[in-house]
Protein backbone atom coordinates (compact mmCIF):
# COMPACT_ATOMS: atom_id res chain seq x y z
CA UNK A 1 0.00 0.00 0.00
CA UNK A 2 1.16 3.52 -0.78
CA UNK A 3 -0.33 6.64 0.81
CA UNK A 4 -0.72 9.89 -1.10
CA UNK A 5 -1.72 13.44 -0.21
CA UNK A 6 -3.49 15.52 -2.85
CA UNK A 7 -3.19 19.16 -1.84
CA UNK A 8 -5.72 21.73 -3.04
CA UNK A 9 -6.47 25.25 -1.74
CA UNK A 10 -9.48 23.88 0.17
CA UNK A 11 -8.38 20.47 1.42
CA UNK A 12 -5.50 18.03 1.72
CA UNK A 13 -6.98 14.73 0.54
CA UNK A 14 -5.34 11.56 1.84
CA UNK A 15 -5.80 8.40 -0.20
CA UNK A 16 -4.28 4.92 -0.22
CA UNK A 17 -3.49 2.76 -3.23
CA UNK A 18 -3.37 -0.97 -2.61
CA UNK A 19 -1.54 -2.44 -5.60
CA UNK A 20 0.06 -1.11 -8.79
CA UNK A 21 -1.05 1.67 -11.11
CA UNK A 22 -1.92 0.96 -13.82
CA UNK A 23 -3.54 -2.18 -12.46
CA UNK A 24 -1.64 -5.34 -13.28
CA UNK A 25 -4.71 -7.47 -14.07
CA UNK A 26 -6.20 -5.18 -16.70
CA UNK A 27 -9.18 -4.25 -14.52
CA UNK A 28 -9.77 -0.62 -13.62
CA UNK A 29 -8.92 0.42 -10.07
CA UNK A 30 -11.62 -0.41 -7.55
CA UNK A 31 -12.33 2.72 -5.49
CA UNK A 32 -14.06 2.23 -2.13
CA UNK A 33 -15.65 5.24 -0.44
CA UNK A 34 -17.84 5.91 2.58
CA UNK A 35 -19.07 8.86 4.64
CA UNK A 36 -18.50 9.52 7.49
CA UNK A 37 -16.34 6.40 7.27
CA UNK A 38 -12.74 6.98 6.27
CA UNK A 39 -10.30 4.66 4.50
CA UNK A 40 -9.75 2.51 7.58
CA UNK A 41 -13.28 1.14 7.38
CA UNK A 42 -12.48 -0.67 4.13
CA UNK A 43 -9.34 -2.50 5.26
CA UNK A 44 -11.07 -5.86 5.67
CA UNK A 45 -13.03 -5.64 2.42
CA UNK A 46 -9.94 -4.57 0.47
CA UNK A 47 -8.05 -7.59 1.78
CA UNK A 48 -10.42 -9.87 -0.15
CA UNK A 49 -9.36 -8.25 -3.46
CA UNK A 50 -5.62 -9.04 -3.56
CA UNK A 51 -5.80 -9.33 -7.35
CA UNK A 52 -7.30 -5.85 -7.80
CA UNK A 53 -5.78 -2.42 -7.31
CA UNK A 54 -7.98 -0.93 -4.58
CA UNK A 55 -8.09 2.77 -3.72
CA UNK A 56 -9.52 4.14 -0.46
CA UNK A 57 -9.61 7.71 0.82
CA UNK A 58 -10.52 9.91 3.77
CA UNK A 59 -13.36 12.31 2.91
CA UNK A 60 -12.83 16.03 3.40
CA UNK A 61 -12.64 16.90 7.08
CA UNK A 62 -12.44 13.26 8.21
CA UNK A 63 -9.47 11.13 9.16
CA UNK A 64 -6.29 12.46 7.60
CA UNK A 65 -7.97 14.82 5.11
CA UNK A 66 -7.67 18.25 6.69
CA UNK A 67 -9.93 20.91 5.25
CA UNK A 68 -8.92 24.53 4.77
CA UNK A 69 -12.24 25.88 3.49
CA UNK A 70 -13.57 27.14 6.82
CA UNK A 71 -16.59 24.83 6.68
CA UNK A 72 -17.70 21.99 8.95
CA UNK A 73 -20.59 20.53 6.91
CA UNK A 74 -20.43 17.50 4.64
CA UNK A 75 -22.02 18.23 1.26
CA UNK A 76 -22.28 15.51 -1.43
CA UNK A 77 -21.47 17.86 -4.31
CA UNK A 78 -18.26 19.06 -2.67
CA UNK A 79 -17.20 15.55 -1.76
CA UNK A 80 -17.97 14.37 -5.30
CA UNK A 81 -15.57 16.99 -6.63
CA UNK A 82 -12.95 15.67 -4.20
CA UNK A 83 -13.40 12.09 -5.39
CA UNK A 84 -13.18 13.33 -8.99
CA UNK A 85 -9.86 14.99 -8.14
CA UNK A 86 -8.55 11.75 -6.64
CA UNK A 87 -9.59 9.78 -9.74
CA UNK A 88 -7.83 12.30 -11.94
CA UNK A 89 -4.72 12.07 -9.78
CA UNK A 90 -4.70 8.28 -10.22
CA UNK A 91 -4.44 8.73 -13.98
CA UNK A 92 -6.11 5.36 -14.42
CA UNK A 93 -9.79 6.14 -14.86
CA UNK A 94 -12.54 5.39 -15.40
CA UNK A 95 -12.76 3.31 -12.21
CA UNK A 96 -15.03 0.75 -10.66
CA UNK A 97 -16.54 1.98 -7.39
CA UNK A 98 -18.02 0.47 -4.26
CA UNK A 99 -19.67 3.22 -2.23
CA UNK A 100 -21.45 2.64 1.05
CA UNK A 101 -23.83 4.73 3.15
CA UNK A 102 -23.02 8.44 2.76
CA UNK A 103 -20.33 7.41 0.30
CA UNK A 104 -23.07 6.07 -1.97
CA UNK A 105 -24.68 9.51 -1.89
CA UNK A 106 -21.33 11.09 -2.83
CA UNK A 107 -21.08 8.56 -5.65
CA UNK A 108 -24.49 9.53 -7.03
CA UNK A 109 -23.37 13.16 -7.07
CA UNK A 110 -20.09 12.11 -8.71
CA UNK A 111 -21.73 10.17 -11.53
CA UNK A 112 -24.23 12.97 -12.14
CA UNK A 113 -21.51 15.63 -12.36
CA UNK A 114 -18.66 13.59 -13.87
CA UNK A 115 -20.31 10.85 -15.95
CA UNK A 116 -17.03 9.58 -17.42
CA UNK A 117 -15.34 8.83 -14.08
CA UNK A 118 -16.97 5.52 -13.16
CA UNK A 119 -17.55 2.36 -15.17
CA UNK A 120 -19.61 0.43 -12.59
CA UNK A 121 -20.98 1.86 -9.35
CA UNK A 122 -22.24 -0.40 -6.58
CA UNK A 123 -24.13 1.99 -4.29
CA UNK A 124 -24.69 0.24 -0.97
CA UNK A 125 -27.54 1.49 1.22
CA UNK A 126 -27.59 5.24 0.46
CA UNK A 127 -29.39 6.94 3.41
CA UNK A 128 -31.42 9.49 1.43
CA UNK A 129 -34.71 10.56 2.97
CA UNK A 130 -36.48 12.31 0.07
CA UNK A 131 -37.11 8.98 -1.71
CA UNK A 132 -39.21 7.64 1.20
CA UNK A 133 -43.00 7.90 1.40
CA UNK A 134 -42.57 8.91 5.06
CA UNK A 135 -39.79 11.39 4.34
CA UNK A 136 -41.13 14.04 6.71
CA UNK A 137 -41.34 11.56 9.58
CA UNK A 138 -37.82 10.34 8.77
CA UNK A 139 -36.61 13.94 9.03
CA UNK A 140 -38.27 14.20 12.45
CA UNK A 141 -36.54 11.00 13.54
CA UNK A 142 -33.21 12.40 12.33
CA UNK A 143 -33.83 15.58 14.31
CA UNK A 144 -34.50 13.43 17.35
CA UNK A 145 -31.00 11.95 17.05
CA UNK A 146 -29.48 15.45 16.84
CA UNK A 147 -31.55 16.63 19.81
CA UNK A 148 -30.52 13.65 21.96
CA UNK A 149 -26.89 14.30 21.08
CA UNK A 150 -27.20 17.99 21.94
CA UNK A 151 -28.86 17.19 25.28
CA UNK A 152 -26.80 14.26 26.46
CA UNK A 153 -23.65 13.89 24.40
CA UNK A 154 -22.27 11.09 22.27
CA UNK A 155 -23.70 8.10 24.15
CA UNK A 156 -27.24 9.47 24.17
CA UNK A 157 -27.01 10.45 20.52
CA UNK A 158 -25.59 7.12 19.39
CA UNK A 159 -28.19 5.13 21.33
CA UNK A 160 -30.94 7.16 19.64
CA UNK A 161 -29.25 6.70 16.27
CA UNK A 162 -29.18 2.92 16.75
CA UNK A 163 -32.87 2.89 17.65
CA UNK A 164 -33.68 4.99 14.56
CA UNK A 165 -31.65 2.95 12.10
CA UNK A 166 -32.87 -0.40 13.43
CA UNK A 167 -36.57 0.57 13.37
CA UNK A 168 -38.52 -1.68 10.99
CA UNK A 169 -40.87 -0.03 8.55
CA UNK A 170 -42.11 3.55 8.37
CA UNK A 171 -41.60 5.98 11.23
CA UNK A 172 -45.05 5.89 12.81
CA UNK A 173 -46.48 7.35 16.01
CA UNK A 174 -45.28 4.22 17.80
CA UNK A 175 -41.70 5.14 16.96
CA UNK A 176 -42.01 8.64 18.38
CA UNK A 177 -43.87 7.41 21.47
CA UNK A 178 -40.88 5.38 22.64
CA UNK A 179 -39.02 6.53 25.74
CA UNK A 180 -35.52 7.87 25.26
CA UNK A 181 -33.11 4.92 25.05
CA UNK A 182 -30.61 4.26 27.82
CA UNK A 183 -27.08 4.50 26.39
CA UNK A 184 -25.84 1.91 28.88
CA UNK A 185 -28.24 -0.64 27.41
CA UNK A 186 -26.27 -0.37 24.15
CA UNK A 187 -22.88 -0.39 25.81
CA UNK A 188 -22.52 3.36 25.25
CA UNK A 189 -21.03 5.82 27.75
CA UNK A 190 -23.47 7.76 29.89
CA UNK A 191 -21.08 10.61 30.62
CA UNK A 192 -20.84 13.68 28.39
CA UNK A 193 -17.45 14.93 27.19
CA UNK A 194 -19.00 18.17 25.91
CA UNK A 195 -18.13 17.58 22.25
CA UNK A 196 -20.80 18.25 19.63
CA UNK A 197 -18.87 17.83 16.37
CA UNK A 198 -19.70 14.21 15.45
CA UNK A 199 -20.71 14.24 11.76
CA UNK A 200 -23.09 11.31 12.20
CA UNK A 201 -25.02 12.62 15.20
CA UNK A 202 -24.99 16.38 14.62
CA UNK A 203 -26.60 18.20 11.71
CA UNK A 204 -23.27 18.49 9.87
CA UNK A 205 -24.17 15.66 7.50
CA UNK A 206 -27.85 16.50 6.97
CA UNK A 207 -27.00 17.49 3.40
CA UNK A 208 -26.18 13.82 2.84
CA UNK A 209 -29.46 12.39 4.09
CA UNK A 210 -31.43 15.24 2.44
CA UNK A 211 -29.83 14.64 -0.96
CA UNK A 212 -32.13 14.18 -3.96
CA UNK A 213 -30.48 12.00 -6.61
CA UNK A 214 -30.61 13.32 -10.16
CA UNK A 215 -32.31 10.30 -11.70
CA UNK A 216 -32.14 11.69 -15.25
CA UNK A 217 -28.40 12.36 -15.01
CA UNK A 218 -27.74 8.94 -13.50
CA UNK A 219 -29.74 7.30 -16.27
CA UNK A 220 -27.92 9.25 -18.97
CA UNK A 221 -24.42 8.47 -17.69
CA UNK A 222 -22.38 5.64 -19.15
CA UNK A 223 -21.94 4.28 -15.64
CA UNK A 224 -23.73 1.09 -14.77
CA UNK A 225 -25.38 1.93 -11.44
CA UNK A 226 -26.29 -0.95 -9.13
CA UNK A 227 -28.11 -0.22 -5.87
CA UNK A 228 -27.30 -2.74 -3.14
CA UNK A 229 -29.20 -3.58 0.05
CA UNK A 230 -28.29 -5.87 2.95
CA UNK A 231 -30.41 -8.96 3.38
CA UNK A 232 -30.78 -8.18 7.11
CA UNK A 233 -31.68 -4.52 6.68
CA UNK A 234 -34.28 -4.39 3.94
CA UNK A 235 -37.04 -3.12 6.27
CA UNK A 236 -34.86 -0.64 8.14
CA UNK A 237 -34.24 3.00 7.23
CA UNK A 238 -31.26 2.46 4.90
CA UNK A 239 -32.77 -0.68 3.45
CA UNK A 240 -35.97 1.16 2.58
CA UNK A 241 -34.06 4.05 1.02
CA UNK A 242 -32.09 1.56 -1.07
CA UNK A 243 -35.19 -0.19 -2.38
CA UNK A 244 -36.89 3.14 -3.14
CA UNK A 245 -33.83 4.51 -4.94
CA UNK A 246 -33.49 1.36 -7.02
CA UNK A 247 -37.14 1.67 -8.05
CA UNK A 248 -36.57 5.25 -9.19
CA UNK A 249 -33.71 3.95 -11.35
CA UNK A 250 -35.95 1.26 -12.84
CA UNK A 251 -34.27 -1.67 -11.11
CA UNK A 252 -34.61 -3.95 -8.12
CA UNK A 253 -32.09 -3.50 -5.33
CA UNK A 254 -29.39 -6.18 -5.45
CA UNK A 255 -29.30 -8.12 -2.19
CA UNK A 256 -25.93 -8.41 -0.42
CA UNK A 257 -25.08 -10.47 2.66
CA UNK A 258 -25.53 -9.08 6.15
CA UNK A 259 -26.50 -5.55 7.19
CA UNK A 260 -25.56 -1.89 6.66
CA UNK A 261 -22.00 -2.65 7.73
CA UNK A 262 -21.91 -6.06 6.09
CA UNK A 263 -18.40 -5.58 4.69
CA UNK A 264 -16.84 -4.72 8.07
CA UNK A 265 -14.49 -7.04 9.90
CA UNK A 266 -14.48 -7.91 13.59
CA UNK A 267 -12.19 -5.02 14.46
CA UNK A 268 -15.02 -2.58 13.81
CA UNK A 269 -17.33 -3.59 16.66
CA UNK A 270 -20.14 -3.91 14.09
CA UNK A 271 -18.94 -6.95 12.20
CA UNK A 272 -20.77 -8.18 9.16
CA UNK A 273 -19.95 -11.05 6.81
CA UNK A 274 -17.01 -9.55 4.90
CA UNK A 275 -15.92 -12.68 3.05
CA UNK A 276 -19.42 -13.39 1.73
CA UNK A 277 -19.91 -9.69 1.05
CA UNK A 278 -16.68 -9.53 -0.97
CA UNK A 279 -17.72 -12.61 -2.95
CA UNK A 280 -21.02 -10.95 -3.87
CA UNK A 281 -19.30 -7.68 -4.77
CA UNK A 282 -16.85 -9.49 -7.02
CA UNK A 283 -19.73 -11.34 -8.68
CA UNK A 284 -21.65 -8.13 -9.33
CA UNK A 285 -18.59 -6.35 -10.73
CA UNK A 286 -17.73 -9.29 -12.99
CA UNK A 287 -21.31 -9.51 -14.25
CA UNK A 288 -21.14 -5.84 -15.24
CA UNK A 289 -18.40 -6.54 -17.79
Amino acid sequence: MTTHLLKTPEVDLAYDVHGPLPAADGHPPLVMIGQPMDAGGFSTLASYFPDRTVVTYDPRGLGRSARNDGRVDHAPGIQAADVHAVIQALGAGPVDMFASSGGAVTAFALVAAYPDDVTTLVAHEPPIMPVLPDARAAEDARAGVRDAYERGGWGAGMATFIVMTSWRGEFTDDYFAQPAPDPAAFGMPTDDDGSRVDPLLSDRSWAVSSYRPDIDALGAARTRVIVAVGEESRDTFTGRTSVATAELLGQEATVFPSHHGGFLGGESGYAGQPEAFAHKLREVLDDAR
